[in-house]
């Protein structure tokens, strides 16, 4: 059977909220120097919307409230870390006025086993108090207004953007960095010029969920360590130097660390 995965499913449209954005930075598409051809970067895209159609975040949260204080907590540490401190502080405090009420000390006593949980504490209830006094408890939909809350940098604005407010944002985290950079996708330095590097080389069509998509392959395929290059549905496109594998897996999802799908091979 013709390993190539097979295409038919049409480029998936961002959603109406996502189209009605402000302009992105770099609007436009200047050429930017990557080592894929425009119909490779289309196809590589193509494939991760197959396998993942409606990538979803793994932080926990019930509210955008509980989204900032859940992305401002991750920092320097794991997803799954964040969600087990969290569980029992949203039950009592999900939104702004709640966790004033709560205190920092108690705040601390929450998420006293996410690392620097001291001043992590301090910003929550910072950033909660900014949010009453300047934004009637509300979280703001600009990243300029984001930026300026205690502990909230670019980056957790950006997935803020995304995943409450539907804006096709794309927020660098270790894992886009690595990526962009091994895959030789987008190569930089910084978080900020691989995020610029980015959006002019995704197509506007897939940029909505690029973050996500490049996030999971990130830390479920593509790790660190050592990339799971079996597990990699871009294998024959990918021009990474260490690549260890030319055949792409099937374009499914399947759960972290467990075996590969048995079939007659790539499939949509």
């Amino acid at each position: 059977m013709d390993p190539s995965p097979r295409r038919s499913a049409a480029p998936q449209a961002m959603p109406e909220k996502a189209a009605r954005a402000t302009p992105r930075r770099g609007a436009g598409k200047a050429r930017v120097r990557t080592a894929y051809s425009r119909a490779e970067i289309e196809e590589i895209f193509h494939r991760f919307s197959v396998q993942r159609p409606e990538p979803k975040g793994e932080l926990d949260h019930v509210n955008p409230f509980t989204l900032v204080v859940a992305v401002a907590l991750s920092a320097q540490a794991t997803d799954v870390g964040v969600n087990k401190a969290t569980r029992a502080l949203f039950k009592v405090a999900d939104t702004p006025e709640k966790m004033l009420a709560l205190g920092e000390e108690r705040v601390r006593d929450y998420i006293k086993t996410i690392g620097l949980y001291r001043n992590k504490a301090k910003n929550v209830i910072a950033l909660s108090e900014m949010l009453v006094r300047e934004f009637g408890g509300e979280v703001p939909r600009t990243r300029e207004e984001l930026v300026r809350l205690p502990g909230v940098g670019r980056k957790t604005a950006n997935v803020v953007l995304s995943m409450a407010f539907g804006q096709p944002t794309l927020a660098v985290d270790t894992h886009i960095l690595r990526l962009a950079n091994r895959l030789k996708l987008a190569p930089g330095k910084t978080p900020d010029e691989v995020e610029e590097r980015l959006i002019r080389v995704i197509p506007d069509h897939f940029l909505f969920h690029a973050h996500h998509w490049l996030i999971l392959h990130g830390r479920y395929v593509c790790k660190a360590r050592r990339p799971e290059c079996e597990r990699c549905v871009i294998a024959d496109l990918c021009k990474a130097d260490e690549k260890t594998n030319a055949v792409p897996a099937p374009l499914v999802e399947w759960p972290p660390n467990g075996p590969l799908p048995v079939g007659d091979g790539p499939v949509e």
